[in-house]
C-alpha cells in the first residue's frame, strides 16, 4: 500500500495554503512580518469601523483617543497575531477591552469626585492659612486633568508611576498635571489672602 501525500500546509495560515484572507487580515500578517506599507494600509482599512465602535461603547467624543488606544495596543500585540480568526474580529477585540478599560477608569474618577465631595460636606477642619477656603472646593476648581493627577498622588499618595497607571498616561503627563495643579493652588490661596 501507498501512502498518501502528506499535507505540508497544515497548520498554516490559509492564505500561505492559497486562500486568500481578508484584506484586513492580510494586511496585518505582512505588517506582522515588519511591513511599513502593510502597517499603514491595515490602519486604513479598520480605522472607520474601530471608531465607529468605540463611539457606539463609550461616546463619540472619546472615540478618537480610544481608536488610538486601541491600535498601540494592537501594534504592540501584532507579533502574536497568527490569523487564526480575522484581523478584524481580533482587533474589534482590542477595541472592547479598550473602551472597557476606559469606562473603568471614568467610573474610579466619579467615585473619586464623589468621595471628594462628601468629605468637604463634612464639616471637618481643613487646613486654610486664610481662614476662608476650603480645601476640598479649592481641589474642586482645577481642571479635571489636574485634579486627577493632584489627588491620586498628593492626597492619596499614590507613586507618579501608579498614577499614570490608573489615568492612562504617560508618567510625564502625571508629573506636569501635579505641578499645574499645586501651581493652580497657590494662585487661588494668594488671590484668596489678597481679596
Amino acid at each position: 500500500m501507498i501512502p498518501a501525500p502528506r499535507d505540508t500546509s497544515a497548520g498554516r495560515h490559509p492564505a500561505a495554503r492559497g486562500a486568500a484572507p481578508d484584506p484586513a487580515t492580510g494586511w496585518a500578517l505582512a505588517a506582522r512580518d515588519g511591513d511599513p506599507t502593510a502597517q499603514a494600509a491595515f490602519v486604513r482599512a479598520t480605522q472607520v469601523e474601530v471608531w465607529r465602535f468605540a463611539a457606539a461603547l463609550v461616546d463619540p467624543d472619546s472615540a478618537d483617543d480610544l481608536t488610538q488606544e486601541t491600535y498601540l495596543r494592537a501594534f504592540r500585540a501584532l507579533p502574536g497575531f497568527q490569523g487564526r480568526s480575522s484581523a478584524r474580529t481580533w482587533l474589534l477585540g482590542i477595541a472592547r477591552r479598550a473602551c472597557a478599560d476606559h469606562l473603568r477608569t471614568v467610573v474610579r474618577r466619579r467615585r473619586l469626585d464623589e468621595r471628594l465631595a462628601a468629605d468637604a460636606h463634612t464639616g471637618r477642619a481643613h487646613p486654610d492659612p486664610a481662614g476662608q477656603l476650603d480645601t476640598a472646593d479649592l481641589v474642586r476648581r482645577l481642571p479635571a486633568e489636574r485634579r486627577g493627577a493632584f489627588v491620586l498622588t498628593q492626597l492619596l499618595g499614590l507613586s507618579y508611576a501608579e498614577a499614570a497607571a490608573v489615568e492612562g498616561v504617560p508618567v510625564g503627563t502625571i508629573r506636569s498635571r501635579v505641578a499645574r495643579a499645586r501651581h493652580d493652588l497657590v494662585d487661588a490661596v494668594h488671590d484668596a489672602m489678597a481679596g
